[in-house]
């Protein structure tokens, strides 16, 4: 890391996980049983998120990692391996500008999952005691979780309804047009402030993106 600039991170905190992100770096979020190996996770990450990065036309992450922000109390949904909430730097508008920057990201992380789906094969290796999904219900769930950040963001299928990789491909357009507008703090819905749901939609598909393709061998 490249001293004198900060790369500030959020701190979700369960009684047995925690996760770290970078509130300004949609999907370059890690989680482990510590918030300083959480944070070590999430350094151990910045090459793959780095060539992400690059590919969105962006120029990569560099600084001190910097705690800016912790969650108050419990993080309900740490322990069960997601993000659980806003950071409060994250209640204020998504400007025209800033909109680009995230669309270029999140445009990256699908392009990312969408190829490793693509090249995983339909059974995955499961962890020791058999759990984890295989390739078609990742897909699905992924699909499931982008429509509902969609909603989040007061995005909803047209009528009359698109199904399947229609509707996926629709909702992504539809998302990055919003951003690419800019978008108001008071959007969000359920306490959702939008930076809040792009950080979260970008970490989701990273996530298991990595997943499919670190089990695909």
């Amino acid at each position: 890391m490249s001293a004198g600039q900060r790369i500030e991170l959020f701190v979700e905190a369960g009684r047995k996980r925690v996760f770290a992100s970078a509130v300004d770096w949609p999907g370059w979020a890690r989680s482990g049983k510590t918030e300083e190996l959480a944070i070590a996770a999430l350094a151990d990450y910045l090459p793959r998120y780095a060539a992400l990065v690059r590919r969105a036309g962006i120029e990569p992450p560099r600084g001190d990692l910097v705690v800016a922000g912790r969650l108050p109390g419990v993080a309900k949904l740490a322990d069960f391996g997601a993000l659980s909430a806003a950071a409060v730097s994250e209640d204020k508008p998504i400007t025209s500008q800033e909109g680009h920057r995230f669309a270029a990201l999140l445009r990256a992380a699908w392009a990312e999952f969408d190829a490793a789906a693509t090249l995983a094969p339909d059974v995955l290796p499961k962890g020791p005691r058999g759990g984890g999904r295989d390739t078609g219900p990742i897909i699905d769930h992924v699909a499931e979780t982008e429509a509902m950040h969609a909603a989040k963001l007061g995005i909803k299928l047209r009528k009359p309804k698109l199904a399947g990789d229609a509707a996926t491909a629709w909702l992504r357009s539809a998302m990055l047009e919003a951003l690419e507008a800019g978008i108001d703090a008071a959007v969000g819905a359920s306490g959702w402030p939008p930076r809040y749901v792009v950080r979260r939609s970008g970490w989701h598909l990273l996530d298991h993106a990595w997943e499919l393709q670190d089990k695909s061998g």
